[in-house]
């Protein structure tokens, strides 16, 4: 009797694995198989009918082996096409992530080539422009943590802002589009875009989005991090190493583990007591929570008198294109 249970239990693990790798597989195989679309779907259809065929073969007794044994034969190919994807600077990027930053490090003198700051009219109509800027890293005095909002209160985009007096640069780490691809979030599990990091004025990058974009409108909030300023230097530089190692060497975005909030986390690991993995790092819109449960930030406050008062549309869109408007911005951020 244990035995014929252990036997089910084994077979309903078995076919539980095969449906997984079959869902898997066929968007691998949708995404990333050579030809045209149509060619991809085919084949994509053609893998699910083959997993189909091996959960059946599963219930035959007589059949079970050879189920199995073909489908792990043409699995091992799907592992093959995901592991030859392979990623590229060399793509025809839309215009937003079309110039790589690059940093140079003299010291504690840092050069951040390519910083962007876009005119713009419209979220999609702006005139690109970037400048060079060099930082002194003695001068770094703040951390902020920009989180932004859409779709309801789980899913953010955060990103980093680095202070130095009076002068700030943001750093948005994001997934670089083609003019062929429009982001969306099940491609960004397949190896379909590159990972970039942004480095923008924070009147191109924050005022983008309090000031421009309309469908969906964004809100945005702007946390103090609550660390020694000598860790903020630390993470400052690991991102200019990982923008330079970028330049040379890019990477693939992943929606869950390889985006703006893991990527971040694992800049901060190299201070000591980094924030430990939690559930709330991959649904990013509790982030700003979990750090300030973490003592990251202000703790002076509840958590939602700090979000209230760290929310700056309004001031943004005030300040426009003023010279000073990462100060104002900041007025009322404790």
């Amino acid at each position: 009797m244990k035995g014929r249970v252990g036997a089910t239990i084994l077979l309903l693990v078995l076919g539980l694995a095969i449906a997984g790798m079959t869902g898997w597989g066929a968007l691998v195989l949708f995404y990333l198989a050579p030809g045209t679309a149509g060619a991809r779907t085919a084949v994509a259809w053609s893998f699910v009918a083959l997993g189909l065929a091996a959960l059946i073969g599963l219930a035959v007794r007589r059949a079970r082996g050879p189920a199995i044994l073909g489908f792990a034969v043409v699995f091992a190919m799907v592992l093959l096409v995901w592991t030859r994807a392979s990623p590229s600077n060399d793509r025809d990027w839309q215009p937003e992530v079309a110039v790589l930053p690059y940093a140079t490090i003299d010291g504690d003198l840092v050069t951040v080539h390519n910083i962007r700051n876009f005119d713009y009219r419209t979220e999609t109509d702006f005139t690109p422009a970037y400048y060079d800027r060099t930082f002194d890293l003695r001068r770094l005095d703040r951390v902020d943590l920009v989180a932004v909002y859409w779709m309801g209160p789980a899913i953010a985009h955060l990103f980093i802002t680095f202070g130095f007096g009076d002068e700030h640069l943001a750093i948005s780490i994001e997934a670089r589009k083609d003019r062929t691809k429009p982001y969306a979030t099940v491609p960004g599990f397949f190896r379909q875009y590159e990972l970039v990091y942004v480095v923008a004025d924070e009147r191109d990058v924050i005022r983008l989005r309090t000031n421009y974009r309309k469908s969906p409108p964004e809100e945005v909030y702007l946390f103090r991090v609550n660390r020694p300023v000598e860790y903020g230097r630390r993470i400052f530089l690991d991102y200019m190493r990982d923008i330079n190692e970028l330049r040379e060497h890019p990477r693939f975005y992943n929606t869950l583990t390889t985006n703006c909030t893991t990527v971040i986390l694992g800049h901060a690991s190299v201070n000591p007591d980094p924030i430990p993995y939690s559930w709330k790092v991959l649904v990013s819109g509790y982030a700003p929570e979990y750090m300030y449960d973490r003592g990251r930030l202000d703790r002076s406050m509840p958590f939602a008198e700090l979000m209230q008062r760290g929310h700056i549309n309004a001031v943004a869109q005030a300040a426009d294109q003023a010279p000073d408007f990462s100060r104002r911005i900041r007025a009322d951020v404790p």
